[in-house]
């Protein structure tokens, strides 16, 4: 099938979905009528790699490996023709095809074991007596790191399933390592590469390829394959777009780069790859063409015609996922954590729900730059379209929203969107940890179909809050992880150290604020990453401002993006990494809660100056119950059963409501006086999400009154009526 571009996404980025961006701009493309292909050549060669044939290959291959080899690349190739006689069914297993096989892999005698599985933990704790699919799932995990330690080793140092050669995409400065190297004659996994890259384009024939180059471990596969199209196909026009070039190579001026590449693009893709079309065939100069790099009589120049707009949100198209071959993904399970398991397990559609950040103040986020700076929403019926288009093209209902903080107003009329269409669906996104999270908010969020979300705590101090301009305070993240995990949906936080001024006490203060989380059950997943100053942050803009200073300015002719500073006030933030690691390994596993702090360092730290029930008093001054008059009241479950039934005592009798209420797990019955409860039963269905319009709380005050009834705040504010939001009566 022959199309004018050919989009594809180099070797590696993850297993168990396509990464989106080809398929966004294959739907924006089909918007214009442009023919377009696309293909994911990192599962196209880990599939090659890992089955029967691969498998013989690669051993095979190794007769004319290194002589010296550790005593586990010993085990494996000793055991090569188990390796050999399972791979098929294992891949299989993973891909989904044959979930029978699961009793077998979680016996532990059918897979080959070596290295990997002296690090695996106690299945039974992990998973329980019941989970066999999981657990086989990462035992058929640790088997593929296994074979991949033995690639490492003795075929391709570089090899890694999500981050191949990431080493030398990470703050290359100059060009020269990347360069040299390929120069080399091919490596095993580049030959796979090629061979995958030559037959898509044997069948695609195409005039432009596109690839999208997210991160720094798609770079290297990326410039060898734009080098065999430049030797074997010098008609096809390349251009890279993507993550990587999009925050690394903005100042890009090493003409070297384009004896790989015709054209590099920056930011939205949409308008820049149109305008590259139009002007392969013949139709537009390059002075029109839009944030892209060239080379014009030897040199690197970037032209940005001004007059060419970018694509509103409403007009890029639905993501089209139809050429990619959705079976081939591998559902993987490296480590026994229910968020972690989210990023590689099961294949999630992406669909963004706002383009930038609505937030946009973060003092460490690349803020200066379009994707992030520039915050446009779409409408929630928008979505809801393309989810349905995405379900009906894909088979599959579960939905990443890949945005920079999802904004929870969109969120809520999201949410409200898939119940009036009783979609099955479920989704999660990541969010800035908001107050505007109440608790009727996330339950709203349950209902739709919503299962995790992962936020920014960062350093857990309320100073460097401060510095961050995160806009939130310790407490108040608490308050808000504790309305998500109380409606059953989890929170992973992602948390910094190194922070410029952050001193060893906030660093350790920081961690007890964290302990106090995971232990008062609010906080189910989070993840220690250390600050990295970026060019296009505001600490990287004005490091000054922040007490640090810039060891070296940016002066590389190739990736500038990272830069290394000093930080004369703070700690030695290197040395906390190894500890904060293996405390939250700890906390996340519901372990070691009453270990002293400094037990988790192998040097003398401050002891914690956090009160050792501050998270959960944060959480006992919880002012959720304080609805505005404002506020929207939906009704989401059924119409109760109302029954009006006699009461007496010694001697006087009286009428009274029975309300009976039902969801998924429970059944209740509320009593209350008579005209009280024939109000509720009949007002509860014009509070529907079905409803045109929404009624406010004020609204539903003015109806009650209306009704001749008295003391609404005492009614609504008080049991058995404020229980009902566990049955659907919510206040947004």
């Amino acid at each position: 099938m022959s199309a004018t571009v050919f989009l594809f996404t180099p070797p590696f980025t993850q297993l168990n979905t396509p990464y989106p961006a080809t398929a966004y701009l294959k739907g924006f493309l089909n918007t214009k009528n442009i023919s377009a292909c696309q293909s994911d050549l990192g599962i196209d060669v880990t599939v090659a790699l890992f089955s029967k044939k691969g498998l013989e290959d690669l051993f095979a291959y190794l007769g004319n490996g290194p002589v010296e080899l550790s005593d586990n690349t010993k085990r494996i190739i000793a055991l090569k023709k188990e390796y050999i006689r399972t791979i098929d069914a294992a891949i299989q297993f993973l891909q989904g095809k044959n979930p029978t096989l699961a009793p077998l892999i979680v016996q532990r005698n059918f897979l080959p074991e070596a290295a990997r599985f002296e690090q695996a933990e106690d299945l039974q704790w992990a998973f329980g007596t019941m989970g066999n699919q999981d657990k086989a799932k990462y035992l058929a995990t640790m088997y593929l790191e296994d074979l991949s330690d033995l690639i490492k080793e003795c075929v391709d140092p570089y090899f890694g399933f999500s981050r191949y050669a990431e080493r030398l995409g990470r703050s290359a400065n100059s060009f020269d390592e990347l360069y040299n190297i390929l120069q080399q004659e091919y490596t095993y996994i580049d030959r796979l590469t090629i061979n995958a890259l030559r037959e898509a384009i044997d069948k695609v024939q195409p005039k432009l390829v596109a690839m999208s180059v997210p991160f720094p471990g798609n770079l290297y596969a990326a410039f060898r394959c734009g080098q065999w199209l430049k030797q074997h196909h010098p008609e096809i026009k390349i251009a890279m777009g993507g993550g990587f070039p999009n925050t690394e190579l903005r100042s890009l001026s090493d003409a070297r780069v384009f004896e790989f590449f015709d054209f590099i693009t920056l930011d939205d893709g949409e308008a820049p790859l149109e305008n590259l079309v139009h002007h392969i065939q013949g139709g537009l100069p390059v002075e029109q063409l839009k944030r892209t790099f060239i080379l014009q009589n030897g040199s690197v120049s970037y032209i940005n015609n001004k007059g060419c707009n970018d694509y509103p949100q409403t007009e890029v198209g639905t993501p089209d996922y139809s050429d990619l071959h959705l079976g081939k993904y591998i559902s993987a399970i490296e480590v026994a954590n229910p968020m972690h398991s989210l990023w590689s397990d099961g294949r999630w559609n992406k669909l963004t729900m706002a383009h930038g950040c609505y937030w946009g103040k973060c003092t460490f986020c690349d803020i200066s730059l379009d994707y992030i700076a520039l915050y446009e929403p779409i409408a929630a019926q928008l979505l809801c379209d393309r989810m349905e288009q995405i379900i009906a093209q894909t088979g599959n209902s579960g939905f990443h929203f890949v945005d920079e903080a999802a904004p929870p107003a969109l969120m809520r009329a999201l949410a409200l969107e898939i119940i009036k269409r009783k979609l099955v669906v479920s989704w999660w996104t990541n969010i800035r940890f908001e107050k505007s999270f109440t608790r009727d908010l996330c339950m709203l969020l349950k209902a739709s179909g919503c299962i995790a979300v992962s936020g920014g705590l960062e350093v857990a101090s309320d100073r460097l809050l401060v510095l961050i301009q995160k806009g939130i305070t310790v407490a108040q993240v608490a308050r808000v992880n504790k309305h998500f995990t109380e409606a059953g949906i989890m929170v992973h936080a992602y948390l910094m150290y190194g922070f410029p001024t952050q001193t060893a006490q906030e660093t350790i203060d920081s961690l007890e604020m964290v302990r106090q989380m995971f232990q008062a059950g609010i906080l189910q997943s989070a993840f220690w990453h250390q600050f990295a100053m970026t060019a296009h942050s505001p600490v990287g803009l004005a490091p000054e401002k922040f007490g640090v200073k810039k060891k070296t300015e940016l002066v590389g002719s190739f990736a500038n993006n990272d830069i290394e500073h000093e930080d004369p006030t703070g700690a030695e933030h290197d040395s906390f990494s190894y500890g904060l690691k293996k405390s939250l390994f700890n906390y996340m596993h519901s372990m070691q809660f009453d270990q002293p702090l400094h037990k988790w360092f192998d040097f003398k730290t401050p002891k914690t100056t956090v009160a050792a029930d501050f998270i959960l008093n944060a959480l006992n001054d919880d002012d959720q119950l304080s609805s505005k008059p404002t506020a929207k009241v939906v009704w989401l479950g059924e119409t109760p059963a109302l029954e009006i039934i006699t009461k007496s005592k010694k001697g006087n009798q009286w009428e009274m409501a029975a309300l009976t209420f039902h969801n998924n797990k429970e059944t209740v019955t509320i009593k209350l006086d008579k005209e009280q409860g024939q109000w509720l039963a009949d007002i509860l269905p014009s509070l529907s999400v079905n409803n045109i319009k929404l009624r406010t709380l004020q609204e539903v005050k003015a109806h009650y009154e209306a009704a001749g009834l008295e003391d609404f705040e005492l009614f609504w504010d008080n049991k058995p009526v404020s229980s009902l939001y566990q049955f659907g009566l919510l206040q947004l």
